[in-house]
């Protein structure tokens, strides 16, 4: 396949589409891979979007549709009529069809559930019941499942009846005759073994499989320490009810990955895709509100400790650093436990030890600052005051390191999204203790000494 080139394409598309070429633009399009239609449809402009993908032949345009993310697909069915979502979604997979009901207006999601045929409209529905982030909810209900008395004969019989439905088989599943997951067998096995041979002397026992409730974070670790391309989804009775493909864990690594990213720089991560300045602004307003009210915070602080300030002018010309230093360690600390927790690295069970080394390693970097911001400050101004930051500088530091460890385990342990702790809230709190102990310290100290 050519990768193709998308700065070079996209000026001949938008010239297309403004002289209305519309048997020319479909012959380039009809041509391209699902993918690489998406990426062109990302990169162009509203209406250019709505343009392409009306002109798309129905089943090619299913296939686009389950690769666009939610903002861009809201955009090009904005007008679309309920029949032709209907039609949409009668040529996508279970997975992809639940997906895009899911994301519609209640009203018009009822409508095409209606219009569905009975089964089609049941599998989606059952999807639906699972929330999106779980094994359930991005799991497929196309798959193949025989019994253990099946021979090789007929269960190749019954991939060839399961073609049209089924995609990208890696594996049978053998279930028992309460469709209890018993078993697998390899498409290689299944090649290799003779036309008599039942599944139970040929498959695997032991199967990798997820639960219908596991977080799809969790899935994404678990295809990848098992080195999956498929598993089966089972439920609290051990029934396989859905399967995983290694492509729908891209889909969620890429998914988490952009979401945690995002919340890191305070910003919702589908404003890329999106075309008005208002509901970007909109999006981004909550987490500048935290840090603009924390450091009015910041303010009333200074402000407090005005005496203290005035007495030594010096002090204030170090509150940059000392907050810096505190924010700089705590995010660190923050993105490093926030990883650690997606990836697995790190858990609730070990939080001591993952504390105990962010303490040790604070202890060090707490130190080595100290004594850096003490030798500075000697030779400027003296003993006394370069012993006040060096000391605010080392406890900053250490108490920025635990909190930006703590608060992601705090989190995770409320079941909120650990992420989320590693945006400006965690910064902004430092930034607020370090001063409150910074100017503590100074005060403290140059009531004794003066």
């Amino acid at each position: 396949m050519i990768q193709l080139d998308y700065e070079s394409i996209l000026p001949d598309i938008e010239k297309l589409i403004e002289n209305d070429n519309r048997g020319a633009l479909l012959n380039i399009l009809i041509d391209l891979h699902p993918a690489d239609i998406e990426e062109i449809v990302n990169r162009l402009k509203k209406d250019q979007r709505k343009y392409i993908f009306n002109l798309l032949p129905t089943e090619l345009a299913s296939e686009v549709l389950s690769e666009l993310d939610t903002p861009v697909v809201e955009q090009v069915l904005e007008d679309a009529s309920e029949e032709k979502i209907t039609d949409l979604v009668d040529h996508m997979d279970s997975d992809d069809a639940a997906d895009l009901i899911g994301d519609l207006p209640e009203e018009v999601a009822e409508k095409v559930l209606d219009q569905m045929e009975d089964e089609a409209s049941h599998e989606v529905q059952e999807l639906l019941h699972h929330a999106e982030d779980t094994a359930g909810g991005i799991m497929a209900l196309e798959f193949v499942a025989m019994p253990e008395t099946a021979t090789v004969n007929e269960t190749i019989e019954a991939i060839r009846d399961a073609r049209e439905e089924v995609e990208d088989l890696y594996a049978i599943w053998v279930v028992d005759e309460n469709q209890r997951l018993i078993g697998s067998v390899s498409l290689t096995d299944l090649v290799l073994a003779k036309g008599y041979t039942t599944l139970r002397e040929i498959m695997d026992v032991d199967v990798p499989y997820v639960r219908v409730g596991m977080d799809q974070e969790e899935v994404a670790n678990f295809f990848k320490k098992y080195d999956l391309v498929s598993a089966p989804v089972v439920d609290e009775k051990m029934r396989l009810v859905g399967r995983i493909t290694v492509d729908d864990v891209v889909d969620v690594l890429e998914e988490e990955g952009s979401e945690d990213l995002a919340y890191l720089a305070g910003a919702p991560d589908e404003e890329v895709l999106e075309d008005s300045a208002f509901v970007v602004s909109k999006a981004r307003i909550p987490w500048l509100m935290v840090a603009f009210f924390g450091e009015i915070a910041a303010a009333f602080i200074l402000n407090s400790f005005e005496v203290t300030l005035k007495q030594k002018v010096m002090a204030a010309f170090f509150i940059p650093i000392v907050m810096a230093m505190g924010g700089s360690t705590g995010q660190q600390s923050s993105v490093i436990t926030v990883r650690g927790l997606a990836t697995g690295d790190i858990s609730i069970k070990n939080t001591g030890s993952r504390l105990l080394k962010e303490f040790r390693v604070s202890l060090i970097n707490g130190a080595f600052f100290s004594v850096l911001i003490f030798g500075i400050v000697y030779l400027w101004d003296g003993v006394l005051f370069a012993t006040i930051l060096a000391s605010s500088m080392f406890i900053v530091i250490n108490n920025a390191a635990i909190v930006g460890a703590l608060v992601p385990l705090i989190f995770k342990k409320l079941n909120i999204d650990p992420a989320l702790s590693a945006a400006p809230l965690v910064s902004v709190s430092n930034d607020i203790v370090g001063l409150i102990i910074y100017l503590s310290i100074t005060t403290v100290f140059l009531n004794y000494f003066y």
